[in-house]
């Protein structure tokens, strides 16, 4: 490498990154006027979202690494049990009081233990 650009290397990535990232925001936003999100292939990229996101948190509760894997799977599926009953309460305005509930749940587990 030239000595001229020694330790410009990371901050030439990081530019060329962030180019990249904002044109193609910028062509979403350009085309986001004619897209039909009521469409076949939205609900498709829906539905597969979902199951993505279902399949690792299934994977994260049931098969984990690190230190969660040292939570007894009986005290990670209470956890989820309480949380989804906190969701299902009343599931319009119960997301973040079911994310609250899982996350204090897990630090009291750790700080008790």
């Amino acid at each position: 490498m030239n000595a001229g650009l020694q330790g410009w290397g990371l901050w030439i990535a990081l530019a060329g990154a962030t180019i990249g990232t904002y044109i193609c925001r910028a062509i979403g936003v350009l085309l986001a006027k004619r897209i039909n999100q009521d469409s076949e292939i939205f609900r498709y990229l829906s539905a597969v979202t979902y199951a993505m996101v279902a399949a690792l948190v299934v994977r994260m509760v049931l098969m984990p690494i690190g230190l969660l894997s040292t939570v007894p799977v009986w005290i990670r599926l209470l956890i989820c049990a309480l949380s989804i009953g906190v969701m299902v309460s009343k599931p319009t305005h119960r997301l973040v009081p079911a994310l609250l509930t899982g996350t204090l749940l897990m630090l009291a587990y750790g700080l008790i233990r």
